[in-house]
């Protein structure tokens, strides 16, 4: 009687963790073939990510940060998400994070303000995806802002905003 009711239990807990990975990894209506932004602006406040073209919004993402989201990257290694006006520099498909797309921080400006306060700006900041065999995770690793600095979204978001989002794009980083 005790083994039909592990069993049971053993069953439930499984097919709660399945529908809770397919939820986690469902995606959201696509951006159409062919659309590119011409803009991206993330709002670390909100966690958000949204990508525009000719001024109307194409779509928004739920975004994770850099462990000390609180305030502009001031320095290597301070585990902040910069703040401020970039551009995306390059595509990355060989990334420890799936895809990647790399942010211009440090501006020549961000360089000097930290070379004034004696230390090293950090750099390396990225719009990802998971860690490499973490993607299972999907929207799961929202619940934490867990990057470096960089901004995190889903293996899926980031397939689409790899896509769309063009080298020369203009990403603006509010507070």
């Amino acid at each position: 009687m005790i083994r039909r009711y592990m069993v049971r239990i053993a069953v439930a807990c499984a097919v709660a963790m399945s529908a809770l990975l397919v939820w986690a990894n469902w995606p959201g209506d696509a951006i159409a073939v062919g659309v590119l932004a011409d803009r991206v602006v993330v709002s670390k406040s909100k966690r958000q990510l949204d990508l525009y073209a000719n001024g109307k919004l194409l779509k928004s993402y739920v975004v994770s940060l850099g462990r000390n989201p609180v305030g502009p990257k001031r320095q290597e290694g301070d585990k902040r998400t910069p703040e401020g006006l970039y551009a995306i520099e390059s595509h990355n498909p060989r990334s420890s994070f799936h895809k990647a797309l790399r942010v211009s921080y440090p501006s020549a400006a961000d360089r000097l303000a930290a070379a004034k306060r004696g230390v090293a700006p950090g750099g390396d900041i990225m719009i990802h995806g998971a860690r490499n065999g973490l993607g299972f995770l999907g929207r799961l690793h929202r619940r934490v802002d867990w990057t470096a600095g960089c901004i995190a979204v889903t293996n899926p978001e980031i397939e689409e905003i790899y896509r769309v989002v063009p080298d020369g794009t203009p990403i603006e980083i509010r507070p």
